[in-house]
């Protein structure tokens, strides 16, 4: 603002964000318009080395990043901000310390390994994602995306109905600086969903671009308990495990992608938990 103090509306962020339908929804603060640092101008004058230079202000940079974050497509009951994820065990504190340091440490020029966050339902796995893709867009403007496992099979499949191939579909995640996968496992594990999924994480590998995982599913290599027989496609099928549900080739590309991180069957469910407290 031009008086220096901090915008009201956006807590000198310089962005605001409302939850539009199924999506989360960004757009510059009027304070950009009346900005401090260029008086409205949208350009700045840095000294360097002697010499005098004219750089972009970051109140214009602002637009770029809003389109950025919108094109991410995060989900509209999603947490957004590190600080709202409140860990309950030692590992959630894992996962959200592997998370802010994707974010923060994260550079274009040496992508940064990403990380896998297994456990049950309702215990902020998606929250992370969100708010590691949300603090990339918005803090250093990177391209990033995020896809819901299942919803990525559905276009595909409708794309096929109009003439286009499933490498159509998986081009943008293929290219996207940063992926964020939610749900991975979910599924009927079919060949066309191995398939698929195989190309995607093997064409980021190959590219060494920054890939981060969800899952429901065990992280555990293999299940002591399991009987005879269950390494057959049925009983593949029924399986908590993630190994079994991806396969051996990408479960083992998961390992160098990412830090793995897997919570307690016993986490609560925060869900359940905002229930309780509504009541």
């Amino acid at each position: 603002m031009a008086n220096g103090t901090q915008c009201p509306a956006c807590r000198g962020k310089g962005y605001l964000i409302d939850r539009t339908g199924e999506l989360c929804v960004a757009k510059a603060c009027r304070c950009n318009d009346d900005c401090s640092k260029c008086g409205g101008s949208g350009r700045v004058f840095v000294e360097k080395d002697g010499y005098t230079y004219a750089s972009t202000c970051s109140c214009r940079a602002m637009a770029q990043r809003v389109v950025r974050f919108n094109q991410a497509r995060l989900p509209a009951r999603s947490g957004l901000s590190f600080d709202d994820f409140l860990p309950q065990n030692h590992d959630q504190e894992l996962a959200h310390a592997a998370a802010m340091t994707t974010a923060k440490r994260y550079r274009p020029e040496e992508p940064s390994k990403g990380f896998i966050v297994s456990g049950p339902v309702g215990t902020g796995k998606t929250h992370l994602l969100c708010a590691t893709l949300q603090y990339l867009t918005m803090e250093l403007g990177v391209v990033a995306r995020y896809v819901e496992i299942s919803f990525l099979f559905s276009e595909i499949r409708k794309g096929f109905s109009e003439g286009r191939s499933g490498l159509d579909a998986i081009q943008p995640l293929i290219d996207t600086d940063v992926l964020a996968i939610d749900e991975l496992g979910k599924g009927r594990c079919s060949p066309f969903e191995l398939d698929t999924l195989d190309e995607l994480i093997a064409r980021r590998y190959n590219a060494n671009r920054t890939t981060l995982f969800a899952t429901n599913f065990s992280l555990a290599a293999e299940d002591p308990r399991a009987p005879k027989g269950y390494h057959d496609p049925a009983a593949k099928l029924a399986s908590n495990l993630l190994r079994d549900r991806v396969g051996e080739r990408i479960y083992s590309r998961l390992h160098e992608m990412c830090h793995m991180v897997q919570f307690p069957a016993g986490t609560q469910d925060w869900r359940r938990q905002d229930d309780k407290q509504h009541r």
